[in-house]
This record gives structure tokens, C-alpha cells and sequence, in this order.
């Protein structure tokens, strides 16, 4: 509106014009000097007050263009610029309006020392010499008058009291390696005499190298976080892609499950129905011909009624004749099945849903584990035996690997050493030389199985590569790069890898946990006969997934035979 009035007087004023250049403020009683420059008549007495009584030479300059004026000059009013400084007062609606570069003090600002009245302008500068903080306004002088100039000013980040010795009221310029903390000079006479004391300038020059190196780190670690921050942001990605392709990939597979029984469905149903119409017509085709039969027999028998009736003797004996030979008939064998017909067809359908919850109930709790343990963030590693429970994945001996002197259970969870062979069909993956068995299950993840026995001397709980070798004495767990096993035998345990062995402390029990974590390529054996205790740990890198296994080398005798069992825990 200021601005609009101002247009339609011809004239558009700018107030920054009109300030003084020592307050900053409009002009208060403006007087103009023999240079042309104008000031608050307040400002510039006190300016040349000051010069006056520091430098006493009888000569005073302007503090704009420091032009000298010897004697002092006698100011007078200015009535037409007072006249425009006071409409433009009254245009912005304010008596006294402050430069928009000052702003009153809050609660954990610096407060001007200078400034009158119960809301002191935020100081912008402190000035160590005059021990004083100023704002921007009453800060002038200290750039305008030489011998202010060669003040020290430093920026009014803290209050100035902060700065001084309690004790001494002095400002504290010295540091104190000793004690760590700043002091006066006063304090280095007293208690501080025999410390190692530098100036607090030198002391900040070897901050400022920690501080560089601190900066350098915090840049350093900075970047790693960004690095890290780039990398999750990625996995997240990579996790929601990856989760919309198994989505996608799950409906699909069990579409394809359902679309598959649906046509079973129907094909069965399809050949209830043709098996239905071809017994329906065989029998109806066989009611038809006994039907026949029955009729011509029934013919036959009431001619031999009227026969027996007949008086003529002579008829008789000739109607007889032909009479007596047999009816021509179709020799039929009928044989009526036992009432069951189509019974053993649901039965057959009630034995294959049975078989498919007995697959879908062992292998739904891998499934269910498979997905719990996908994460972006690897969670932090178990301790107790209820944390290590989370990650137990259902396993099952492979009895296409075990050796020939070895028994699986039906479930095929145990495996006992026997004195005699097993037949077992020829192949590749069959251990020949060592009585050992490998799990069905490859595992890349985290997982964590249990093990117990009844009466071993020698066995083998162990981890290996699905290539492990068969045919030679090689193969045995932990004599080759393929496999690490903890070996438990009446010395105690013992693990081994690579056929380097290295002996395990700890109490000898029948039951033992193994922690996988194959990312971070952890192996790890607990006795859990009680609490848990660790017996072996190996870090290691893995680079195929890897098969639990057992190994039974002797088998007791016949009262004890040698067997272990993979605890079920899911």
C-alpha cells in the first residue's frame, strides 16, 4: 500500500537510503556534514566523542569516507530530510521502525550489551577487548573508528561470561593440558604454576588436527552409511521384486496343482461313468437273453402241459419226441460281483488324499520355515535353545546314500548299524566304503537340527558338499575338503576337516544341536543334554549349499545296537 502511494506521487522511496550508517536505523535529528554524508545527530557526537577522547589530535573524520574536518564541525538540522525521514515513518506505519537485519534476543540467543529497554537486539559480534557483545547496529564503531579496529571481535556464539575466569574475572586465554580446561593468566601464577600450559590458540591448532582427523572420520563413516543406506534401499527393492516373483510363481504352481486335480477329477468321474454304461449295457445285453430264454422255456412248458392232456396215443408219442429235445440256448455263465463295485475306486481315491496331507503336512513346515527366515536384515544371532528353535527345518535321511550295513527307519529319521547287509537298490549316490548317510535336504540358509543317539562308540555328526565322494576311504566325513564332522567316541570329541583334526572339550552326552548360518558361514555344535553349551565353532565359507549327514562305525551288539535319530522339532 506504502509502496502504491508512493507510485502515485511520482516517487518510489527506498528506506535503506535514509538509515543512518552507524545505528542502521532511520534517521533521528539527521545532520549532514561538510563530506555530504548524513547521521543521527545522536550517532555521530557519540563517535566523535569517543575519537575525541581516545585520540585527542584535534581532527575527526567521517566514519564512511574518513575524511577529516579540523576543528570539529557544528552540526545542523537538515529540515527537508528530516521532513522525508518523518513521512516515511508515518508511511510504514512506525515511529522508530529497526533494520530488517536486526532481530530482538531470545532465550538461547547472546543479548546486545548497548541495547536499552527490555528487549536487547541478539548480538552478532563480542569483542574481546572491550569484553562487550554488540549487534549489528551498535557494532559500527568497531569498524568505522581506527582504534577500534585493531579490537578483537569473535562471533556471539556464547556468552562472554563463559569466557572469563570465575576466580580472576580475567579473560581465559591459556589451557591447561594437565587439568584439560581453560584458565586466565592469573590462574598459571597460582594453582596451575607447575602445570603444562599452552595458549589456548596453540591448543586449538592441535584440536583442529584431531578435529580433521574426527572430521575425516565422520565423513568416512558418513559414506559408509550411505553406502549401507544404498545397499538396504537395493535389498529392499530386490526383497519386493523377489517377493512378487515367488507370488507369482506360488499361484502359479498351485493353479497348475489344481487345474491338475480338477482334470483327475474328471477323468476320473469320466471313467465311473464309461465303466458304469458298460456294465449297465453288458448286464442289460445278458437280461435280454435270459429273458428270451425264459420265454421259450416258458413255451416249452406249457406245451408239455397240454401234451400230458392229450388222449391220442398216437399224437402223444409223436408230439413227445420233438418235444424232449432241448431248447436251443445260448450257454451264459452269470456271476454277480460281491456288493463293493465302485467302493474300491473311493478307497483308492481316500488312500491318495491320505498320502497327500502325509507330503503336505512333512514338507508344509520347510516351506513355512523357508519363508520366516527371508529377510533384508539378518537378525542377530540365537542364544537360547528357544531363539535357535525358530530356524529347525524338517530333515529325513536320503536312503539312496546310505551305506549297505545301514537300517533306515519308515519315517527314514533314524538310522541304526547293523551286522548284516540291507538291500538296497544300486546307486550313484550310495556310500560304499564308509557306513555313513547323507539328509535329502540341501540347506543355504539358517537352520538348526538336532541329533541324539542311544549307545555309540564312534559317531559322526557332520555337514557336507552333495559331491563328497562315495567309492573311496576318503569319503568319510571330515577327512576332505567336502565335509566338517564332530566325532564323538569314548576319548571324548573331536572335530575334524579336511583330515585336520582338533580336539573338543566338554562333557560327552548322546545329544547333540548343529547351527547353520550359511551366509555368514557359521557352524556350530551344542551339547543340549541340559542348557545348551557350545562345543565347537568353525567359521568358514561355504560355496554350494550343504547336506546334514551321519556316520555309524560300529555297531554295539545285540542288546544295544548302534542307531541315531534326527529329532523331530518343527
Amino acid at each position: 500500500m506504502a509502496a502504491k502511494e508512493q507510485q502515485q506521487h511520482g516517487v518510489i522511496l527506498d528506506q535503506d537510503q535514509f538509515c543512518c550508517s552507524i545505528c542502521l536505523d532511520l534517521l533521528k535529528e539527521p545532520v549532514t556534514i561538510q563530506c555530504g554524508h548524513s547521521y543521527c545527530r545522536g550517532c555521530i557526537e557519540i563517535c566523535w566523542d569517543q575519537e575525541e577522547e581516545k585520540k585527542k589530535k584535534g581532527f575527526y573524520s567521517c566514519p564512511q569516507c574518513r575524511k577529516s574536518f579540523t576543528p570539529r564541525p557544528v552540526f545542523y538540522k537538515t529540515n527537508m530530510l528530516a521532513e522525508v525521514v518523518e513521512k516515511l515513518k508515518k508511511t510504514d506505519g512506525q515511529e522508530a521502525a529497526p533494520s530488517a537485519a536486526l532481530a530482538h534476543a531470545g532465550p538461547a540467543d547472546v543479548a546486545c550489551d548497548f541495547c536499552t529497554g527490555s528487549r536487547p537486539n541478539k548480538a552478532s559480534m563480542s569483542c574481546l577487548t572491550c569484553m562487550a557483545s554488540y549487534c549489528a547496529s551498535h557494532l559500527q564503531p568497531h569498524y568505522s573508528i581506527p582504534v577500534l579496529q585493531r579490537h578483537k571481535l569473535v562471533s556471539a556464539t556464547a556468552p562472554l561470561q563463559d569466557k572469563i575466569c570465575s576466580k580472576h574475572d580475567k579473560l581465559m586465554e591459556i589451557y591447561c593440558k594437565t587439568d584439560r580446561m581453560c584458565l586466565c593468566y592469573l590462574c598459571t601464577i597460582d594453582e596451575h604454576k607447575h602445570h603444562n600450559t599452552v595458549s589456548a590458540a596453540a591448543e586449538r591448532g592441535e584440536e583442529e588436527k584431531q578435529l580433521v582427523a574426527s572430521q575425516h572420520k565422520v565423513q568416512q563413516r558418513a559414506q559408509e552409511r550411505e553406502g549401507e543406506v544404498k545397499e538396504l534401499s537395493q535389498a529392499v527393492e530386490d526383497l519386493k521384486c523377489s517377493a512378487q516373483t515367488a507370488v507369482q510363481a506360488c499361484e502359479k504352481i498351485f493353479s497348475e496343482l489344481i487345474s491338475s486335480f480338477q482334470r483327475r477329477c474328471s477323468e476320473v468321474k469320466q471313467r465311473i461313468r464309461d465303466q458304469e454304461q458298460t456294465a449297465v449295457d453288458k448286464a442289460g445285453n445278458m437280461l435280454l437273453q435270459l429273458k428270451e430264454e425264459i420265454a421259450k422255456l416258458r413255451r416249452r412248458d406249457t406245451e408239455l402241459e397240454q401234451l400230458s392232456h392229450d388222449a391220442d396215443h398216437i399224437h402223444f408219442i409223436q408230439a413227445f419226441q420233438s418235444l424232449c429235445s432241448p431248447c436251443e440256448s445260448v450257454d451264459l455263465s452269470v456271476v454277480v460281483y460281491p456288493l463293493r463295485y465302485f467302493r474300491d475306486v473311493s478307497d483308492s481315491v481316500s488312500d491318495l488324499r491320505i498320502k497327500l496331507e502325509r507330503i503336505l503336512k512333512d514338507t508344509w513346515p520347510g516351506i513355512c520355515s523357508t519363508v520366516s527366515t527371508v529377510d533384508v536384515l539378518l537378525p542377530p544371532e540365537p542364544t537360547t535353545r528357544t531363539d535357535f528353535l525358530t530356524y529347525c527345518c524338517p530333515l529325513t535321511f536320503d536312503v539312496n546314500s546310505a551305506h549297505r550295513y545301514l537300517s533306515l527307519s519308515k519315517d527314514n529319521r533314524r538310522v541304526t548299524k547293523t551286522s548284516t547287509e540291507t538291500v538296497y537298490p544300486l546307486h550313484s549316490d550310495r556310500f560304499i566304503r564308509v557306513s555313513q548317510v547323507l539328509c535329502r535336504e540341501g540347506l543355504s540358509r539358517r537352520c538348526y537340527w538336532e541329533v541324539k543317539w542311544d549307545v555309540a562308540r564312534t559317531l559322526s555328526v557332520a555337514v557336507s558338499y552333495k559331491n563328497i565322494s562315495r567309492m573311496s576311504g576318503s569319503s568319510e566325513f571330515g577327512s576332505n575338503a567336502q565335509s566338517w564332522s564332530l566325532q564323538h567316541s569314548l576319548n571324548g570329541y573331536c572335530f575334524r576337516h579336511n583330515n585336520a583334526e582338533t580336539k573338543v572339550s566338554g562333557h560327552c552326552s548322546y545329544k547333540v544341536g548343529v547351527y547353520l548360518d550359511y551366509q555368514a558361514g557359521t557352524l556350530a555344535f551344542y551339547d543340549v543334554s541340559g542348557t545348551m553349551t557350545l562345543l565347537h565353532k568353525v567359521q568358514t565359507t561355504f560355496t554350494q549349499p550343504v547336506y546334514p549327514g551321519l556316520g555309524l562305525t560300529s555297531y554295539g551288539d545285540c542288546r544295544h545296537p548302534n542307531s541315531a535319530e534326527l529329532m523331530k522339532l518343527w
